[in-house]
């Protein structure tokens, strides 16, 4: 295949997937902390070959695709139809202004695809007798005709393949073969076929297997490794005049107020540069600069959200959080709780896995000498690597 070509892939996922359960479409649904359609689209994003993705959705589930791909370099998302042929050929008549040479059409519920099945597809394309390429696996098992709970006959298995996707064709061939072809057809195999184009077989993969059953989502994660992350955060603010001050999200009353740009919340602070070490993301300042006026008295609750909302995003699910609170007064005691389950609202988690606690320093130092607060946090978190 010429280097110069554009391959341009679709993503079709405006299905109920009702049969999945789970009160959302499948594709909606989390696999290792991410939702499934995120899977599909950053493995075809992420291969070299791939110029583009789209995805056709159902646009009544606008608000579960905006948070699926949040961050992703993703166009505009197409209104699909009907059927999934009808979606198809919304996403294809969606490239007519800058027409692909190659067209990938891939099912999100088909999201751990591995490279390999991409490359074959691409590399079919070399001999330009081909029209498009399919992956595929031989059938092995038995096949038998049955009704009414009684085998009836056999089916001869030689020549019969599980066909996947993506299905690869060359753009303008697909095209004018689904404006083409008659309603009902159930992939694009049998509408380029119906339309005779050569359909080339290419290597097939078991790991790109259609999640469609319950069940199908703990298989899902069984072919899915994690990291362990863990990171630490230390924040100072120091006292000045006021009756009360914020800590991990909890307005304290006091005889003074804490000093800082923001709400000065030191534990959240602390909190916040510890789930970001746990990615790599810089730190609150980064993220937050003291010099931005938007930021200025700004709650801190936001930038612990937008720490754990990163996490996420990077397929990270959040284990455990720990804030020790280093001061001499205001007492921490009376509030932990409140503290703890306030810190458990922001970030999602169960109260028991959001720990608070305190201490002095023995009147050393300037904590001992009450001069400000003092904060120090640790996070670990488990990232997602699907096979």
């Amino acid at each position: 295949m010429r280097p110069t070509m554009r391959v341009h892939a679709i993503i079709v996922a405006a299905g109920s997937g009702i049969r999945a359960g789970g009160g959302v479409p499948k594709q909606y649904r989390a696999v290792a902390g991410q939702p499934l359609l995120r899977h599909a689209a950053q493995r075809l994003l992420r291969h070299p070959a791939i110029t583009s993705v789209s995805v056709v959705i159902n646009p009544g589930c606008r608000a579960l695709y905006n948070d699926a791909v949040a961050g992703l370099a993703l166009p505009e998302p197409v209104a699909g139809g009907a059927t999934r042929q009808d979606s198809v050929a919304a996403g294809l008549e969606a490239l007519v202004a800058h027409p692909p040479d190659i067209v990938l059409v891939h099912d999100a519920a088909r999201a751990f695809v591995p490279d390999t099945v991409i490359d074959a597809l691409v590399a079919a394309f070399a001999d330009p007798a081909v029209d498009g390429a399919c992956p595929a696996l031989p059938q092995i098992d038995s096949l038998r005709r049955g009704q009414n709970g009684r085998f009836s006959g056999s089916v001869d298995r030689d020549n019969l393949w599980r066909v996947q996707t993506p299905q690869a064709f060359r753009y303008p061939a697909l095209l004018a073969a689904h404006r083409a072809a008659a309603p009902g057809q159930t992939d694009e195999v049998a509408i380029a076929l119906a339309a005779g184009l050569t359909v080339a077989i290419t290597p097939g993969d078991e790991r790109a297997f259609k999640v469609t059953e319950p069940a199908d989502f703990a298989k899902a994660e069984t072919m899915t490794t994690y990291s362990s992350r863990a990171a630490s955060g230390f924040d100072v603010h120091k006292f000045g005049p006021g009756d009360h001050v914020w800590l991990c999200g909890v307005r304290v009353a006091h005889d003074h107020g804490l000093i800082g740009h923001s709400d000065a919340d030191a534990g959240l602070h602390a909190l916040t540069d510890a789930l970001l070490g746990t990615i790599a993301a810089g730190d609150i300042g980064d993220h937050f600069p003291p010099s931005d006026e938007r930021w200025r008295g700004a709650a801190s609750d936001q930038f612990l959200a937008h720490a754990a909302h990163l996490v996420r995003e990077r397929g990270g699910i959040i284990d455990h959080v720990d804030v020790t609170l280093i001061c001499e007064r205001p007492k921490v005691g009376p509030h932990r709780d409140a503290m703890r389950a306030r810190i458990a609202e922001i970030l999602g988690l169960a109260i028991d896995r959001v720990s608070v606690k305190a201490t002095t320093t023995e009147k050393l130092g300037f904590t001992g000498r009450q001069e400000g607060i003092a904060a120090q946090a640790m996070a670990s978190v488990r990232l997602a690597e699907t096979a």
